[in-house]
């Protein structure tokens, strides 16, 4: 029986990519800002439809030197649940998480709870766009603009999101991108900075490269985020395929929602109004009261019959050693993201899931019904 996985990445055409190594061996020329590395940043910026692109390595080092060229200092207010990249990211950086709970509804940073959380140290907010679902953001930045403080969205579930026809992409003073394997578009490895600022988009090129200006003029410490010229070719055939790739998760999304909206203690999400989803993720909430067993027990149930669901985000970034001695991490001061946790459940969803997948994923949910 072939496992079945949480995702599986969508490759291109091989023969499609052949054409693109031969100029590379012909040139030479593998990294350090070549002619597809160029090519891909403009083709991605219009597609994203977003001003100012930055290509990265991967997400991580862009989310850092993304809080490097903004200058963050002292405490930042974040999300528990997200990857754990994001708390590093701040942490690596000499700052200090501050952790606010979410919304209920979306999984994402509740802006109710983050004005108490505001201190003198306070410089930046980090927020997440959990599964695609994009914050609100109009609530943040009026907190933001109020305050101060850095906007700078971990933006990693969002590629080609858009919120009333806008990419949410270009909200916040920098919104990061993740190109990674398990993501709707892939660059095998990769990431992305966004900003509407083009003196901001330069600093961060510069720190992208070592913080070298011209040939002798370092003007940071930078760090090495550059893109090869192998990734880069790659991405530019993935551009063409992104929006297949979306249209056949979107098919499994209806078919999960049509097939488990009345299993009594399963809470799945629907659309947003406005927003154009990309389906990166399809959670589902387990009540064990409800539902007969726990969300644990529902995970390893799908283990044994060789569906490998994930507990996207399990545990909670404030639970790790390094962070929950932090006041804002103790136990009961995140009570909605404490809740989530322990009863989230991401469902497989990519483009080859086959109808046979899907049908045998539903019908071992329901054989677990309280009867």
């Amino acid at each position: 029986m072939k496992p079945i996985y949480v995702t599986s990445p969508s490759l291109p055409p091989l023969a499609e990519f052949i054409p693109y190594l031969e100029k590379i061996w012909e040139s030479k020329w593998l990294t350090n800002n070549g002619q597809f590395h160029q090519q891909f940043e403009a083709a991605l910026a219009d597609y994203l439809g977003v001003k100012y692109l930055s290509f990265f390595t991967n997400g991580m080092i862009a989310l850092q030197t993304g809080m490097q060229a903004l200058r963050i200092t002292g405490e930042v207010i974040t999300t528990p649940f997200t990857f754990v990249a994001t708390t590093h990211a701040i942490h690596l950086n000499g700052c200090t998480p501050v952790f606010g709970d979410i919304e209920p509804d979306t999984f994402t940073l509740d802006p109710d709870k983050v004005e108490s959380l505001i201190t003198p140290r306070t410089t930046a907010i980090m927020p997440v766009h959990v599964y695609g679902n994009p914050c609100q953001h109009e609530k943040l930045k009026k907190i933001a603009d109020t305050y101060g403080l850095k906007l700078f969205y971990d933006a990693a579930h969002v590629f080609g999101v858009k919120q009333d026809g806008v990419s949410v992409a270009n909200w916040g003073d920098l919104s990061m991108l993740s190109f990674h394997a398990t993501k709707v578009f892939n660059t095998l490895e990769g990431g992305a900075l966004v900003t509407n600022d083009a003196i901001l988009k330069k600093r961060i090129d510069f720190l992208r490269n070592f913080g070298f200006q011209d040939e002798v003029t370092v003007i940071a410490p930078g760090s090495n985020g550059k893109v090869d010229e192998v990734r880069s070719a790659y991405g530019l055939i993935q551009l063409k395929y992104v929006d297949a790739e979306i249209a056949k998760r979107q098919m499994v999304a209806e078919f999960y929602r049509e097939h488990l909206q009345n299993v009594p203690g399963i809470s799945i999400l629907y659309d947003l109004p406005g927003v154009r989803h990309n389906y990166g993720y399809f959670p589902v909430l387990v009540d064990a009261e409800a539902y007969g067993m726990t969300r644990d027990d529902l995970y390893e149930k799908f283990k044994a019959n060789g569906i490998f669901a994930r507990r996207y985000f399990y545990p909670l970034c404030s639970e790790f050693p390094t962070y929950r001695g932090l006041p804002s991490a103790l136990p009961g001061n995140l009570p909605i993201a404490e809740k989530t946790a322990q009863e989230v459940l991401c469902l497989p969803i990519f483009a080859g899931l086959t109808a046979c997948d899907m049908q045998k994923i539903v019908e071992l949910m329901h054989s677990e019904m309280v009867r």
